[in-house]
């Protein structure tokens, strides 16, 4: 029997500089199962194409039709066809638009182009492979998803959330998720992952923010026995950990500048070395990224790498603070409810009407966070078999004319202050550091001489 010929991976490069296109063109052409084509405008793509691409490279200032425009001329030709943007133009809120339009990937004009392209397309193809039609999670707009097994609520900003979850899902662009503390980012993270072609590999879940600067890199990639004083064995990072599925980075803005170099790197080759270590490990995981600070003006200010940002920025999803999320707050109330009374073996609780009217007034600066752990206590104190306001114990910000009518000492006052940011950001003293303007030694210092 006569073998079959192995198809092409059939590539589109869209590129009006020639000789750059023509670069690009025999980059990929080094690869002899791509079959490149090379077209100077979206004119002569139109009517120049044969048969649908597996993928296709475009520039973003072509001479006769914008980057936008393409995007969406080719998604509405060739659904679900994955395009890279190749271009000069680095604008962050041009490069977030183009993503939100269904742009895979996005890639600046440098001397690092043409590797990075290599390693974006090997990846598309990879995934192309393994994206089987039957395999496809059924998603379905509104809250078909299914996200509502994790994030409970109906409101108009959760199911925007649910909609970016869906597309995030359905495609294997990098995702970042911006939304402040206790608002249920890791959750986000989980619901992506349960729900596209990776659900059957591991989600691993770090918070940056909570391991030593120190021992971030070992954290993330691993070390070799005797890689460093203390190094009793080897130890497998998280990013091999999550390979073939989904890790998940919280709070990446913490990450030092030397890091956030390495990550990069590895981001870019697909393949990591643990500290020690000379074998490369090839690497297939699908990174998912969160933090609560804007990423966009750290980059401004130069504490944040912006090849890095364009990297992991892939498609934005904005986690709305519970306060403008209004009935789900009632909806969440008693969902956390119902769970603490099966877990302290209570008789089932009904919110009072004054309840939820006290539940719906109050902002909640620590987000559904705080509203669990307020129905949590009014669970444990309730003796009726309904939740009344005087049940609901909320810990406002201490008001200024009050708090300094204490006449405490400036130590006691710092010790008051610290206390108060310690238990409203789960001690997360890297973020308490910065919003207080203090350095992170000083808390830990407090913290050490039990202090607070």
């Amino acid at each position: 029997m006569k073998p079959q010929p192995i198809q092409k991976f059939r590539i589109s490069v869209i590129e009006d500089d020639l000789w750059y296109g023509q670069l690009l063109q025999y980059h990929l052409s080094q690869n002899p199962d791509y079959e490149v084509a090379l077209y100077a405008s979206g004119k002569e793509f139109f009517s120049g194409v044969r048969e649908r691409p597996d993928l296709v490279t475009i520039d973003f200032s072509l001479p006769d039709i914008s980057g936008d425009q393409l995007l969406r001329k080719i998604a509405q030709l060739y659904p679900g066809l994955p395009v890279i943007v190749i271009s000069a133009q680095s604008k962050i809120g041009t490069v977030v638009e183009l993503l939100k339009l269904g742009a895979i990937d996005y890639l600046v004009k440098d001397e690092h182009t043409r590797q990075s392209l290599w390693n974006a397309v090997r990846v598309v193809r990879e995934n192309a492979a393994l994206n089987q039609p039957a395999a496809a999670p059924a998603l379905a707009p509104a809250d078909a998803h299914g996200f509502s097994t994790l994030l409970k609520g109906n409101s108009p900003a959760i199911q925007r959330t649910f909609d970016m979850m869906a597309r995030a899902a359905q495609t294997p662009v990098n995702v970042s998720i911006n939304g402040e503390t206790g608002t249920g980012k890791e959750l986000v993270a989980n619901g992506i992952h349960l729900h596209s072609e990776r659900r059957k590999g591991p989600f691993v879940a770090v918070n940056m923010a909570a391991i030593p600067s120190e021992l971030v890199e070992s954290e993330l990639f691993g070390h070799e026995k005797g890689a460093f004083t203390g190094a009793i064995g080897r130890k497998i990072g998280k990013f091999e950990e999550a390979n073939q599925g989904t890790l998940f980075l919280d709070e990446i803005g913490e990450l030092s500048p030397v890091i956030q170099s390495k990550l990069l790197r590895v981001l870019q080759e697909r393949e990591m070395q643990r500290v020690g270590g000379n074998d490369k490990i090839k690497l297939n995981v699908r990174l998912v990224t969160a933090t609560h600070k804007n990423l966009a003006e750290e980059v401004s200010k130069g504490t944040f790498r912006e090849d890095l940002y364009f990297r992991i920025m892939g498609l934005p999803i904005v986690l709305p603070p519970l306060r403008e999320r209004g009935p789900d707050i009632v909806v969440l109330a008693q969902h956390f409810l119902e769970a603490f009374c099966h877990e302290y073996q209570k008789p089932p609780l009904l919110l009072s009407a004054a309840a939820q009217a006290k539940l719906v007034a109050y902002d909640y600066p620590g987000n559904v966070r705080e509203l669990k752990t307020v129905l949590e206590l009014a669970a444990v104190l309730s003796n009726g078999h309904e939740i009344r306001p005087v049940d609901l114990l909320f810990t406002p910000p201490t008001k200024s004319k009050d708090f300094l009518s204490e006449e405490k000492t400036l130590r006691e006052y710092t010790r008051t202050i610290i206390r108060y940011h310690l238990d409203k950001y789960s001690n997360n003293v890297p973020l308490i550091a910065e919003k207080l303007g203090i350095g992170r030694s000083t808390i830990y210092k407090l913290v050490q001489d039990g202090e607070v």
